[in-house]
């Protein structure tokens, strides 16, 4: 690697931000992806997976040691990722177009793959919920070329949210957005936040058992959302063309963490939850933070 750290820049927008301090540089722990992604950290294990998608491979960072190196290759083009309740990882195969989890031994399970007999889109963002639930977006770009997945066609007619449980037929729980992209609960999971990239919108709704309320804006901008995630206090956390946007749940704009190149997703990682992982197109980067991601529940 070359550069390893870079000075962090936070834009303050609002008063409520200055509770948000962290490291004055963020260090690049890698810096040779083509489109990295899915940030997930396995709090047992004290390691991150995250993914190179054009590349078709999934890197696994070492907390300890400091070392990365590849997962798996190939890898069904997985996108983003999430940690269920029990430390199993749930991913997105733009590829193989489904949506997996890896078992504790190893094994490969597919939880969803076609609603209605027809194939998904090509699941992009997942989360898995306390009641052992994972809610997933599934927009079309791991079809529209060959660079993050294969070429095809959609045979859903539409790009939407799905809940999925061992107990119940896959559901889908919107189906209003143009490209449901990332999405989060709220730390009590009563609220789902969804960003659509086409529209450059997030998205609230009320988590309403196994389905949700209409939905209601959140927040907009010109840059364009992509990954989220939420810290223990709520707010808001996700990334854009310009890097990292912090909102608290009032829907306000409290700052941004800048990039030199386009954030596409984070995770909050550490025995601590408090430092901040971000894979931001060729890199991934890590800064400690004074708040918390939002605990397992």
């Amino acid at each position: 690697m070359g550069i390893d750290r870079i000075p962090a820049v936070f834009e303050r927008k609002d008063a409520r931000c200055d509770i948000i301090r962290g490291d004055s540089e963020l260090r690049i722990l890698f810096d040779d992806g083509r489109w990295l992604e899915g940030p997930a950290y396995s709090p047992q294990g004290r390691f991150l997976l995250f993914s190179d998608i054009p590349n078709d491979r999934v890197l696994r960072y070492d907390e300890v040691s400091g070392r990365v190196d590849v997962w798996s290759r190939p890898a069904g083009f997985e996108n983003g990722r999430s940690v269920d309740p029990e430390g199993r990882f749930i991913s997105c195969q733009h590829g193989n177009r489904r949506v997996v989890r890896r078992e504790h031994d190893g094994a490969i399970r597919v939880l969803a793959d076609a609603y209605d007999d027809h194939r998904l889109n090509s699941p992009n963002d997942v989360v898995a919920r306390s009641d052992g639930s994972v809610w997933f977006t599934d927009p079309s770009y791991g079809i529209l070329t060959e660079y993050e997945g294969h070429r095809g066609t959609e045979e859903i007619g539409s790009r939407n949210v799905y809940r999925w449980a061992p107990d119940a037929p896959l559901t889908i729980v919107c189906d209003s957005l143009t490209q449901p992209n990332g999405l989060a609960f709220s730390p009590d999971e009563s609220l789902l936040y969804v960003s659509d990239s086409e529209s450059r919108t997030i998205t609230v709704f009320d988590v309403l058992g196994d389905a949700v309320s209409a939905p209601r804006p959140f927040a907009a901008n010109e840059a364009g959302y992509d990954g989220m995630r939420v810290d223990a206090a709520g707010r808001v956390w996700i990334s854009t063309t310009e890097g990292v946007e912090i909102y608290h749940p009032d829907g306000i704009l409290l700052g941004l963490l800048r990039l030199p190149e386009t954030a596409a997703n984070l995770e909050f990682g550490g025995p601590q939850r408090n430092l901040l992982y971000i894979t931001a197109t060729t890199r991934l980067y890590v800064i400690r933070l004074t708040v918390e991601g939002c605990p397992r529940l």
